[in-house]
């Protein structure tokens, strides 16, 4: 089943490039951790993997495939994941930080710190 969609944003979570024998290298164009919007989203084949669920990034050329005579090739989906955004992160922030710091979250509301009032 496919999650991609055009203009969605995910996340990357394999950089690493194979080589033979076995060894890795990181891919010089994406970054493990880092937040990317698709551009495309489709099936695509190179006959060095076969068939594969591939994705294009926007800004980000693969530079991966013109040996094969496909420049741009599409990077396997399978090397990202949709980026989901956590509606409750403020509320686990509060929880972990009771006296009131401020949510590293963005999707969660701004609290300032209670000031002690002696009377």
């Amino acid at each position: 089943m496919n999650q991609f969609h055009v203009g969605m944003q995910v996340v990357c979570i394999d950089d690493k490039v194979p080589l033979a024998g076995g060894s890795t290298v990181k891919d010089a164009n994406i970054t493990e951790g880092q937040i990317y919007s698709v551009r495309w989203v489709g099936m695509a084949h190179l006959y060095t993997i076969g068939d594969y669920l591939g994705v294009k990034l926007e800004g980000v050329d693969s530079k991966f495939g013109g040996v094969w005579g496909v420049p741009d090739a599409p990077y396997s989906a399978r090397r990202f994941r949709p980026l989901v955004s956590d509606p409750l992160a403020w509320a686990r922030q509060i929880a972990a930080d009771p006296n009131g710091a401020l949510p590293d979250a963005p999707e969660g509301p701004k609290r300032k710190v209670r000031e002690e009032v002696t009377v």
